[in-house]
């Protein structure tokens, strides 16, 4: 099955698109949007498209096959999530990832793209306790994958480590709201900060991240409102996925969108194509054709 087309994806007809690299780019009112001038898309891009209102587009990659294509479309951010624990190992929680399996995604995925931002999400226990085994293990990524950025889950609790990081230089993207790293802490992956306590002190960590310099935050399954709220007050770009359409941007891992697998349908989740079924019609075709000896025909031999 092809891409699924949505309702309200054409261009309006106050915009125009034209066609570069086989990418589409959007010109608003006359002018080129920041997206489309970006030939390398950084930090300061993100910022540049929160203050022109341009939203921010983002998706997971693990590969350089997979990272070459969605890098190819004109993608803004891809993350090398720490989901590759459940997508790629089959493991059910992001915990048992290591560091060098995620150096080693991130690596795959850095020598794919050519344009955009990539930040690579920092695995359980590199950060939680000691800021300098943080820095230590931010270093490790930045050096040996050549990627762009970090992303470190919570609030005020790793603060220290957040400070730390960027104090070296080094660009982090936060993440608030349900934070899959803690999943034996809370035992659910239900929608955070729904009572009023809570998202106070969401929107308090939230510009304690801002204030100690990170470039943006995700805001995972947390009410739209409070979401639409929390990125109304900050000047740093937000990322939902799950939390309304009011962030600067969204993010959904990959192989959920493009229908790779198919158990996971959280109410968030769009998917835009059925790869699942495209595999694996494709593949029993070629198992049929195997066994009846029609491949490989003559002009396949040589």
């Amino acid at each position: 099955m092809g891409m699924i087309r949505q309702p309200g994806s054409s261009i309006k007809s106050s915009e125009r698109a034209i066609q570069v690299r086989g990418c589409p780019r959007v010109i608003l009112g006359g002018c080129m949007s920041v997206a489309s001038r970006a030939k390398r898309v950084t930090t300061n891009t993100l910022h540049e498209m929160k203050v022109n209102g341009e939203k921010i587009a983002m998706l997971t990659a693990y590969d350089f096959s997979l990272a070459r294509l969605v890098d190819a479309t004109g993608i803004d951010v891809i993350l090398v999530g720490d989901s590759a624990s459940n997508v790629m190992a089959g493991h059910e929680t992001t915990v048992p990832i290591t560091l060098d399996q995620m150096i080693y995604h991130a690596q795959s995925v850095v020598r794919a793209v050519q344009r955009a931002l990539v930040v690579v999400d920092m695995p359980f226990g590199t950060y939680q306790s000691d800021s300098n085994n943080a820095l230590k293990s931010a270093i490790r990524i930045m050096k040996e994958t050549g990627g762009h950025a970090v992303k470190l889950e919570g609030g005020g609790e790793v603060l220290s480590s957040v400070r730390k990081i960027i104090d070296a230089g080094i660009p982090v993207m936060g993440h608030l709201g349900l934070t899959p790293q803690s999943i034996y802490k809370f035992g659910t992956y239900s929608v955070r900060a729904k009572e009023e306590e809570e998202a106070e002190r969401l929107l308090n960590d939230a510009k304690m991240l801002e204030e100690a310099g990170c470039f943006s935050i995700v805001f995972e399954k947390i009410p739209a409102r409070l979401a639409a709220r929390v990125s109304s007050s900050l000047s740093i770009p937000t990322i939902g996925i799950g939390a309304g359409a009011d962030c600067d941007g969204q993010v959904l891992v990959l192989h959920d969108m493009l229908g790779i697998t198919q158990e996971f349908s959280p109410r968030f989740l769009r998917r835009y194509a059925d790869l699942e079924e495209t595999i694996d019609s494709a593949i029993r075709g070629y198992i049929g054709d195997v066994r009846s000896g029609s491949f490989p025909s003559e002009e396949e031999s040589y």
